[in-house]
């Protein structure tokens, strides 16, 4: 363990704890825009900056390792001077379209620019432009609105291991792009979306459904596979607009394409709300009860086995469904039905 002393309280925290993780722990903020706990730190965004005994400068807290003795101020007038000419730095190559960005009211810039009081900016001047519409149906990409911490390229890469997008060109003419800045075309997990600070990654299925203000949200599980993802709905006006995850999470906050973009059915009006069943048999399908669903299919399974035995029946079981759930479902048909006749989607 190591000691160290952060605006005059002592704290030890195991070795290798950076600075920045260090002040979370005393319920310290220190701003941030690159930096995500799940992410290799970055230190790009120079906002977490810090003041160290006996150290000249301020260090970045997100790639600076705690040591022993070290006393660390994260709040002064000069800190807030640099963080907030910081902000402005941003905010000059940054368009002014926050009344109907997306992204209005969960940016982490605005945020920013709202604490530091930023209503004029010092340093407006050339801004980059990128007029490039992407046709993929999943991610827009509003680059002109990036700001270059590269948390999508460092998700993309770290996490899902993929290298759809990356950091190309130098200086003014930086920017974030897959190769030879064609569209973009991966997986479309989302990752990038979900960790993207500003309006520069949005989902193209949520545009414009309605605002951060207006938002109900409800937790609840993915329902696409047997991994048994959290996620949370964003719903306005008793309809679903999008897909969330938290990071305290058993998936961390990260999602696939389906958990985090396929919610749309929820809102189809012809999706089924309740069990059909055939009351003839060349009828047509009528909702029922679950009560009088199962009912049938119990008397339906009794009926065949004993007419033709249990090995007249089988059952196809889910990948969707959980693992105890496909214990269960096999456990009754090996046991009550009294058949082996289990198959399984996923099986190769």
């Amino acid at each position: 363990m190591i000691d160290l002393t952060i605006d005059g309280r002592d704290i030890s925290v195991p070795e290798g704890t950076t600075v920045l993780d260090a002040a979370r722990l005393l319920n310290l903020d220190i701003p941030t825009l690159c930096h995500d706990p799940r992410l290799k730190p970055y230190g790009g965004c120079r906002l977490c900056i810090v003041e160290l005994e006996g150290v000249p400068r301020p260090v970045t807290a997100c790639t600076t390792p705690v040591a022993g003795g070290m006393v660390v101020t994260t709040e002064s007038e000069q800190l807030y001077r640099l963080r907030r000419t910081v902000i402005e730095f941003l905010l000059s190559d940054h368009p002014n379209d926050c009344m109907v960005c997306q992204r209005a009211g969960d940016c982490t810039l605005q945020e920013l620019a709202y604490f530091y009081g930023l209503r004029d900016n010092r340093f407006w001047g050339e801004r980059r432009r990128y007029d490039k519409e992407d046709a993929n149906p999943f991610i827009k990409r509003e680059m002109e609105k990036c700001i270059l911490c590269a948390k999508c390229v460092r998700v993309c890469g770290e996490v899902q291991a993929v290298g759809a997008i990356d950091l190309a060109y130098r200086g003014f003419n930086a920017k974030v792009c897959p190769p030879y800045e064609k569209d973009l075309d991966c997986e479309f997990c989302g990752q990038c979306v979900a960790v993207c600070p500003t309006g520069a990654l949005t989902g193209k299925v949520w545009e414009a459904q309605g605002r951060q203000k207006d938002v109900k949200y409800t937790e609840t599980v993915c329902p696409y596979c047997g991994c048994g993802c959290n996620i949370t709905l964003h719903s306005v006006r008793n309809r679903v607009i999008r897909v969330s995850s938290r990071e305290n999470t058993l998936n961390e906050g990260w999602l696939c394409s389906k958990g985090r973009f396929g919610f749309e059915f929820i809102n189809k009006p012809d999706r089924l709300r309740t069990p059909l069943i055939r009351r003839r048999k060349d009828g047509p399908l009528e909702p029922a009860s679950w009560d009088e669903a199962l009912g049938l299919i119990s008397s339906r399974f009794e009926g065949i086995k004993k007419e033709h035995g249990p090995d007249a029946l089988g059952g196809l079981s889910s990948a969707r469904c959980t693992n105890e759930e496909n214990y269960a479902f096999q456990k009754f048909f090996r046991t009550v039905i009294g058949t082996n006749n289990i198959d399984h989607c996923a099986r190769y």
